[in-house]
């Protein structure tokens, strides 16, 4: 899609997240930061001091004065909408920070306003390059236990752990805040990629723990039409965990799958050659399956879907992992969940 030089990068939103992919693109050969836009004086003047960048107040300001190849959108989430839709006039590809957008429509129109384009375009759901998700996906693909019938996925934080500390844009559902938006999109996507949207959901609930706006508890029910039924557990609210965990558990008629982001087990009826498999249980760790990465920043994972998304310009990939048509998806489970829970879920 482009040729050997480098690529021109801009990001847009330099917050914990926008400086974590600052570093690791930063990391890559062929790449060159270019601009950064973020309304903080002291960040940009920070970025001034120490970095060879340009800089702006304003993310209109760099597209108008700056011509990067591709940004990293890292703003709060009710912000990607419409610097999606600059980025798609300049011809400019696009990383957004999850959840994409907070609303279902706006995503399915830049979805299809990217797809009709030559433009590479990656939501940063990063189970989906974590190694341990891997190599379950790989495990279901080839039926290790069997026909599926149910499963879990979870995810746990000790982010909102008392009242009035839910602040911002993370204490507004209209600006993708919430325990729905901020975690449990992950937890969701990462049901799609191992077992695929649901064609039905019920059961929903949210509670409010510490916040007044918005949930901090999620928990639905997943139905199938191939007869596999899922649940749904968030909680950004529990101090018994020091940092956010994604857990997926997965049982068939051959075994069960019990993995989170740093270990894998399986346990299965009858043994496995193809992978050297035992009967009963098997466990392994994210250091026993990782595949290096050139710069650790939190996680492979976190490195590894910015350089996907690089090959992806470059052409050394052809079929992005994590598109903005898999963010639609997501999307759509999230906004059944808000209906499921308004029609069916109040007393």
């Amino acid at each position: 899609m482009m040729n050997l030089k480098k690529i021109k990068i801009g990001i847009i939103g330099a917050g914990r997240m926008g400086i974590t992919h600052y570093s690791i693109i930063n990391s890559h050969p062929d790449v060159k930061i270019e601009s950064i836009a973020d309304p903080s004086s002291l960040i940009l003047t920070m970025m001034n001091k120490y970095l060879s960048v340009k800089t702006f107040k304003d993310y209109n300001d760099l597209f108008k004065e700056s011509s990067p190849d591709a940004v990293l959108i890292c703003t709060p989430p009710n912000l990607h909408y419409p610097i999606i839709k600059i980025a798609a006039e300049k011809g400019v590809h696009v990383f957004a920070e999850k959840p994409f957008t907070t609303k279902y429509k706006e995503a399915f129109e830049l979805s299809k306003l990217y797809a009709g384009k030559n433009l590479v375009n990656q939501v940063g759901y990063v189970n989906r390059f974590n190694d341990v998700f891997v190599k379950v996906k790989e495990y279901l693909d080839n039926s290790l236990i069997g026909k599926v019938a149910r499963f879990k996925s979870e995810m746990f934080s000790c982010t909102i752990t008392q009242s009035g500390e839910s602040s911002g844009w993370r204490a507004s559902r209209e600006s993708g805040g919430g325990a729905i938006f901020e975690m449990a999109t992950h937890a969701i996507d990462l049901m799609n990629f191992l077992i695929g949207k649901p064609d039905k959901i019920t059961g929903s609930s949210l509670n409010h723990i510490y916040s007044k706006n918005v949930e901090d508890i999620i928990s639905s029910t997943f139905l199938y039409k191939n007869g596999i039924t899922g649940t749904l557990y968030v909680n950004w609210s529990d101090t018994s965990y020091r940092k956010p965990t994604n857990k997926i558990e997965i049982f068939g008629d051959g075994g069960r799958i019990l993995a989170d982001q740093h270990s894998l087990k399986v346990f299965l009826n009858k043994p496995n050659e193809k992978y050297n498999l035992r009967q009963g249980w098997n466990t392994s760790y994210i250091t026993d399956i990782f595949r290096p990465v050139p710069f650790y920043v939190r996680g492979n994972e976190f490195t590894r879907q910015l350089y996907h998304f690089v090959d992806c310009i470059q052409g050394k990939e052809t079929d992005n992992q994590c598109s903005f048509a898999d963010g639609v998806k997501t999307l759509e489970v999230i906004e059944n969940i808000f209906n499921d829970y308004e029609q069916n879920g109040k007393l």
